[in-house]
């Protein structure tokens, strides 16, 4: 020890240098400026709007008088992609003054005002989130700010009053739904396109969606749900579904939610999905890249990502069981030999008992700690150990074969649509901070392949007689654009000569020949 502190003599004292606080500092605030004042209130509610700091919001908005002024910025600064600052001036929303249409002629006045609306704010209620089996249990509109309305059709709660039929409404509607030139927005339509798809209803005119306006003009600036983006840029508290249905097993369904409570619910959505419009548009439309994204890519891609979905994969579930017995029978010869490694039973799924087995009774070396300093047996940790000792790698292997069935060949089959036969998942475009898509229920990009286990469920995934599957791929594109910005020669000409980089670059780590390098030293010099 003494030798290397000798050796680093300056980083010693450095790092000294660097842990001791600097008592020097010319500070612009003094004692007199940190006594607590009174708050301002209209900053503040901007402020907590902005920031999304709900609870607190909720606490002012409750004692709050009044709009607040908007200075025209953005408290959390500019977007990443774009120089204009976003208005975010407080809105002062009267459910009062929203109407619940129970008759015909009510229905045809609203309907006259959204045939006349240049843009109309769209949504639709449901008794489910699952798009393949959410029945229709309301429409709500909205033609301007706080002109708005709720058309129940199925609300079915002992003493619900008497409501439109569901089919005399989307048979009205139809027209205006189908209709291209007219211009809808809401909060995530490829949801509501895809549930009246349900009712033999290809909607058009989706113009705009509040979603993605907020995913374009900031990807990494907050969550872009409803209630998020009604905060920040409104500073607005919406009606919570929670509120209203309550929580957990108990929680109800729309249809089962009176209307005296259902219908303000409902109509704020249509309401504060135009006002966010307005706002968030108007910033885009400065930005002519941004603009380009949201009008050509985005907003294009919501009817084909709903018409994919609805589609869905068809999978083998033949296959899936098969597979899954297999591993079952794996697993089990894997716990066997563990047992036999460690001389005794345990859980395999217990870190608890896993610490206990690995470190104190067979002594092997702690290679991190958890934060409450026990022993770690995360993955990482496995994964070291399991270089030099041959219980961890028994374990790591039992654990990645038990997530596979858990994950994918017990659960996909389970998953299969039985009208369509096949397994619907979810695409959602204003996920990712880069612009790719992500999937869920189930997660169908995140399929393994770099084990023979995973390759089989790969497999699984099949095409109906007389069609193939297709996989299409950009070939190494951020290389590409790196050696295009960069200008480096010997990129340039790797890809000139159609040379594969990564295997070229693993070639070069290794020191063997291209045709030498497998495909596992390929994924290593790819990362």
């Amino acid at each position: 020890m003494a030798k290397k502190l000798e050796e680093n003599r300056d980083n010693a004292y450095l790092s000294y240098e660097l842990a001791t606080i600097k008592l020097d500092v010319e500070l612009e605030e003094t004692p007199e400026s940190l006594v607590k004042a009174t708050p301002d209130k209209d900053a503040l509610i901007k402020l907590y709007g902005e920031l999304v700091f709900k609870s607190w919001l909720n606490e002012l908005l409750d004692g709050a008088t009044g709009v607040v002024e908007a200075d025209g910025q953005r408290a959390t600064g500019e977007s990443s992609s774009s120089a204009t600052a976003l208005e975010t001036s407080a809105v002062n929303i009267d459910r009062s003054q929203y109407e619940t249409i129970l008759d015909e002629t009510s229905f045809a006045k609203w309907l006259e005002k959204i045939e006349a609306a240049s843009v109309v704010a769209f949504d639709t209620e449901t008794d489910s989130l699952d798009y393949m089996q959410a029945n229709l249990v309301g429409i709500s509109f909205a033609v301007d700010a706080g002109i708005a309305a709720y058309v129940p059709v199925a609300h079915d709660y002992l003493d619900a009053p008497q409501q439109l039929s569901r089919d005399w409404v989307l048979d009205q509607l139809k027209p205006w739904l189908e209709n291209p030139n007219k211009a809808k927005v809401g909060q995530n339509l490829k949801y509501d396109a895809s549930v009246l798809a349900r009712y033999d209803i290809e909607m058009q005119g989706i113009e705009h969606d509040t979603m993605l306006a907020s995913y374009v003009f900031n990807s990494v600036g907050g969550k872009h749900d409803m209630d998020s983006l009604a905060l920040r840029f409104l500073q607005h508290s919406c009606i919570s579904f929670e509120q209203i249905a309550g929580k957990g097993k108990k929680q109800l369904t729309f249809n089962q939610i009176e209307l005296g409570e259902a219908s303000p619910y409902a109509a704020e959505d249509a309401d504060v999905t135009l006002r966010l419009h307005e706002r968030l548009f108007s910033n885009i439309e400065q930005d002519e890249k941004l603009l380009s994204i949201y009008k050509d890519i985005e907003m294009p891609l919501v009817p084909v990502l709903s018409r994919i979905e609805r589609t869905g994969v068809l999978i083998d579930d033949m296959k899936l069981s098969a597979q899954s017995q297999e591993i079952a029978v794996r697993l089990d010869e894997l716990e066997k030999k563990a047992f036999e490694i460690a001389e005794q039973e345990f859980n395999m799924n217990s870190p608890k008992q896993l610490q206990a087995l690995l470190f104190e009774k067979m002594g092997l070396p702690v290679i991190k700690k958890t934060p409450s300093g026990t022993p770690s047996t995360n993955e990482e940790v496995l994964q070291e150990l399991a270089l030099d000792y041959p219980l961890p790698k028994l374990i790591l292997e039992y654990r990645g074969l038990a997530k596979l069935k858990s994950t994918y060949t017990d659960k996909l089959p389970k998953m299969i649509n039985p009208h369509t036969g096949r397994v619907h998942t979810s695409y959602h475009q204003a996920v990712t901070a880069t612009g790719r898509l992500s999937s869920t229920d189930p997660n169908l990009q995140n399929i393994p392949i770099r084990n023979e286990e995973g390759r089989r469920i790969r497999q699984a995934f099949v095409a109906p007689s007389g069609y193939k599957i297709m996989a299409v791929d950009y070939s190494q594109i951020e290389l590409r654009i790196m050696a295009h910005l960069s200008g480096d020669k010997a990129l340039l000409e790797a890809f000139q000569q159609g040379k594969d980089i990564h295997a070229a670059t693993a070639a070069e780590i290794i020191g063997v020949d291209i045709d030498q390098v497998t495909s596992e030293q390929r994924r290593r010099a790819k990362a």
